[in-house]
C-alpha cells in the first residue's frame, strides 16, 4: 500500500499542466494582432526579471487597441511556473 501511495505522489509531482483563462474583453474589434509577455518563477522566486503585464504584451504585439486579454499559467513539477499574458486587438 505504501508503494502505491508513494507512486501516486511521485506521478502527481511529475505531471505538468497549463491553464489559460480569459481575463477581460472590450468592445473593440477583435483584430489580427496578438502580443504576449511572460515571466518565469522558480521555487517561488522570479529569476528572469520578466514583465507579464498587459502593457508589455500590447507593446510586444504592437497593439494600440486591445480587444481581449488572456492569462496562461504553466507549471512543471510545481517548481517551475511560467505566467503569460496574451492580448489581441489592433
Amino acid at each position: 500500500m505504501k508503494k502505491i501511495i508513494l507512486s501516486s505522489l511521485v506521478l502527481g509531482f511529475l505531471a505538468s499542466c497549463s491553464v489559460t483563462l480569459p481575463v477581460n474583453a472590450t468592445s473593440n474589434s477583435v483584430g489580427s494582432k496578438v502580443g504576449s509577455a511572460k515571466t518565469t518563477q522558480i521555487f517561488g522566486l522570479f529569476f528572469d526579471g520578466g514583465d507579464a503585464s498587459i502593457k508589455t504584451a500590447a507593446k510586444n504585439g504592437n497593439l494600440s487597441k486591445i480587444s481581449s486579454v488572456d492569462f496562461k499559467r504553466s507549471s512543471f513539477l510545481m517548481i517551475i511556473n511560467t505566467y503569460e499574458t496574451i492580448v489581441t486587438g489592433e
